[in-house]
């Protein structure tokens, strides 16, 4: 195994590039879901199954906005649902930006921002921020797993071995 350069930013990109397709297919799996499916919830979890989805989309549109101030070119859905076409609309552009902010932080890169009261300014560095996006969309995509396992339905697999035969990145051959 080669060691990576400073240059190398694969582990980066296939981190982002993963949690941005878990998000789509799981989301597109939602897209089979009854209205009575998506608004069950489950103990333990987020809440039910569309505001978990929107939660998790939402959450990356905040930590973009955070640190660019942009916001994707799709109707709000801060205060209620969407449709999982919107959904997956932003987690598609949100999966780009994320990227885009990832390979562009450093370690002394931070990101600051204003309390909700304009009072006191908060900074932390933006590659905790990174962290924290890939732990909370992962974090709830395995509560709408467990609803789905409750319904007696089978989630899809959004794990890496998943997006490795997904992408054509698992392979395997027979050695002679």
């Amino acid at each position: 195994m080669q060691p990576a350069t400073q240059a190398d930013n694969s582990v980066l990109i296939t981190l982002f590039r993963h949690n941005t397709w878990a998000n789509l297919k799981l989301l597109e799996f939602c897209e089979a879901l009854s209205d009575e499916q998506l608004d069950t919830s489950g103990i333990g979890t987020f809440g039910s199954i569309r505001d978990t989805l929107r939660h998790v989309v939402g959450g990356e549109v905040s930590y973009v906005h955070r640190v660019t101030g942009k916001l994707p070119d799709t109707p709000s859905f801060r205060d209620r649902f969407p449709g999982l076409a919107i959904l997956k609309q932003a987690s598609r552009w949100t999966g780009d930006e994320l990227l885009l902010l990832a390979l562009s932080a450093r370690a002394d890169t931070q990101v600051e921002e204003w309390s909700d009261d304009h009072k006191i300014v908060v900074r932390y560095p933006l590659a905790s921020l990174m962290l924290q996006a890939i732990n909370h969309a992962t974090e709830h995509r395995t509560h709408i797993s467990t609803i789905l396992t409750q319904l007696g339905l089978e989630p899809p697999d959004t794990s890496g071995w998943a997006y490795m035969e997904a992408t054509g990145e698992f392979q395997e051959t027979t050695e002679a």
